[in-house]
């Protein structure tokens, strides 16, 4: 193209085939530099992925370690209780090996009984130290430590008084393990 021609295009279509080259130049330096940035993406995207999948096994990990901490947990939750126990089934195993002969029956029966009291209060300890504690009855029935399993009639007790106590009823801190098992007055 001769000079006039080019620059009769020029005028034209008013741009500069020196603009349009220049202008490719920087098109075809722009798609290397968008490509530049596209890599460097992917590259953000793969390493943040296998961040997730990480950060993902470790919740996994940890909430495995948990469950079986848990469970442990729950397995052993009276083990100290259990231990408590010990001397009290001593005592009884004890009162049971004690042999009774003929000549000192009632001596042995003595011993016998203090056994069994001496037993009897170490389970009391053994209960209080783990907050077990035995159901009032000398406040008078409430269903929600009473269990009432017959009515009888009394002149000593007003209506709805406990008359008698069958069972025993014990409570864990302000939870009831067992009512107690009582006769009211009708």
């Amino acid at each position: 193209m001769s000079k006039k021609e080019k620059k009769k295009l020029e005028k034209e279509e008013g741009i500069s085939l020196e603009e349009e080259t220049s202008n490719e130049t920087e098109e075809s330096s722009n798609d290397s530099s968008n490509q530049n940035d596209c890599s460097e993406l992917e590259e953000k995207v793969k390493e943040l992925e296998e961040k997730v999948l990480r950060d993902a096994a470790d919740y996994e990990n940890l909430k495995k370690r948990m469950e079986k901490e848990k469970s442990q947990a729950v397995a052993y939750a009276h083990e100290s209780f259990a231990r408590d126990l010990l001397s009290v089934i001593d005592a009884l195993d004890s009162a049971a090996s004690l042999e009774i002969d003929e000549e000192n029956s009632s001596e042995s029966l003595e011993k016998i009984k203090e056994g069994i009291n001496l037993t009897i209060e170490q389970f009391k300890k053994v209960f209080e130290k783990n907050g077990i504690e035995l159901v009032e009855v000398e406040e008078g029935f409430d269903p929600n430590f009473h269990e009432a399993i017959m009515q009888v009639e009394s002149d000593d007790h007003e209506k709805g008084d406990i008359v008698q106590v069958f069972q025993k009823g014990y409570k864990i801190r302000d939870r009831v393990l067992r009512p107690a098992m009582v006769s009211i007055c009708k």
